[in-house]
């Protein structure tokens, strides 16, 4: 550790902005800084660029052949497939041997035998689930043209007619929001990426606490400046690195994504407000939860109890990450996720899903910015009096009510 503040008359903010320093300095130059954001930086792009080629095909599920004989099902098996979400694509071959030939060199999923009168399929060696419900609902559509003719019917007439029937939907009471693949995706981004900033920058700060506190450093340099003015400056300047981290991150990904197109549907404009926004919620968060880690490291003396200390600050961080990725997928307009992405302690993780996933009232966002800005005024009321009587402790772990009452 560096040596104590040596100017005694220096104003609080110019202790805060010293403090500060020296964990930017001392942390960004360190080598464990620059190795977690290369490897932050590398496993974004590497996964966009693996969306890029998982996505860069023909976008069939499965690839059918037919013969001259069973030509009849290709435009029934496409149909099929259609209603049911199931892309496939349909080839004509020569013969059965052909076809075969294809099944054994992965030319063709499955390959459509007989004399047309009935479904017959062909696969190497496992017929897939969904094409199986496929090819199910061909051979129905197959028996009921068979039954119709044979009562005296036209089953091109009946299939125009049913084809031809359709619901009719009323205006809904509100208007829906339409969210798309893109949006949810990079919503899901934006939340493991608060996520694990929080989680690591947050703990950064209560370590740094515990650290000082072990090393006797912190006597130094309370003989120096204030408490406040200490726990501040340590706040500053871990957030200002993880801001930097979040900045090379944040830039990289959206190079990528710009640059391999593996978001087709996603416009350059949502995705540049969904940076901005990641860096507005981390820094909120950041703020937020790190004052309060700074005040519950103070309470111990030893690393090894950091993870208990911290840990009733770090369930919210965890709660709402898990609540916004499991519910938010398969229920965009949640209204349970809604109310909670208001609530300061949830904001961080939960509101710049829902902001990249777009729909958001601008009225809600500027709610939940609100709330958490005024929030930290009290955190750090709090957090510098537990910090303060606490933070010269060493020892047994320090009860919460215990730093909250000493003088």
């Amino acid at each position: 550790m560096s040596a104590p503040v040596p100017d005694v008359g220096m104003s609080p903010l110019s202790a805060v902005g010293l403090v500060a320093s020296r964990e930017i300095t001392t942390r960004v130059k360190s080598k464990a800084f620059r190795v977690a954001t290369v490897v932050m930086l590398l496993l974004i792009v590497v996964g966009i660029v693996l969306l890029k080629l998982l996505s860069g095909g023909s976008g069939a599920d499965a690839k059918v052949g037919f013969t001259a004989a069973t030509a009849g099902f290709s435009a029934p098996l496409k149909a099929s497939g259609q209603a049911v979400g199931e892309s496939i694509e349909t080839t004509q071959v020569a013969d059965e041997a052909t076809g075969r030939a294809k099944l054994a060199d992965g030319s063709l999923d499955a390959l459509l035998t007989g004399d047309g009168k009935s479904v017959h399929v062909q696969v190497k060696k496992d017929l897939d689930g969904k094409l199986a419900n496929v090819l199910q609902l061909v051979a129905r559509q197959v028996a009921l043209d068979q039954q119709i003719t044979a009562l005296g019917g036209n089953p091109a007439r009946f299939e125009s007619a049913v084809a031809a029937a359709k619901f009719v939907e009323d205006p809904p009471l509100e208007e829906p929001y339409p969210y798309n693949g893109a949006q949810l995706g990079l919503g899901i981004a934006a939340g493991i990426l608060i996520y694990l900033s929080l989680m690591i920058n947050g703990q950064s700060v209560a370590q740094g606490v515990v650290e000082e506190k072990t090393s006797r450093v912190v006597e130094l340099l309370l003989s120096t400046i204030k408490p406040w003015q200490l726990m501040a400056g340590k706040v500053l300047g871990i957030g200002v690195v993880g801001l930097i981290q979040m900045l090379v991150i944040g830039v990289g990904g959206l190079v990528a994504v710009t640059a391999t197109g593996a978001l087709p549907d996603l416009s350059l404009s949502s995705a540049v407000g969904t940076v901005v926004w990641l860096i507005v919620w981390y820094l909120l968060g950041f703020f937020m939860y790190s004052i309060v880690f700074a005040a519950l490291g103070a309470l111990v003396s030893r690393q090894e109890d950091v993870g208990g200390a911290t840990m009733p600050a770090l369930m919210f961080v965890i709660a709402g990450y898990v609540i916004g990725i499991s519910v938010l997928p398969s229920n965009p307009g949640s209204t349970f996720v809604e109310v909670l992405s208001v609530i300061p302690v949830f904001a961080p993780t939960l509101m710049p899903i829902r902001l990249a996933m777009g729909g958001v009232p601008v009225w809600e966002a500027a709610l939940s910015v609100l709330l958490v800005v005024l929030m930290i005024p009290g955190l750090i009321w709090l957090a510098a009096r537990i910090y303060r009587n606490a933070v010269m402790r060493t020892g047994a772990k320090v009860k919460l009510r215990d730093a909250l009452r000493a003088a």
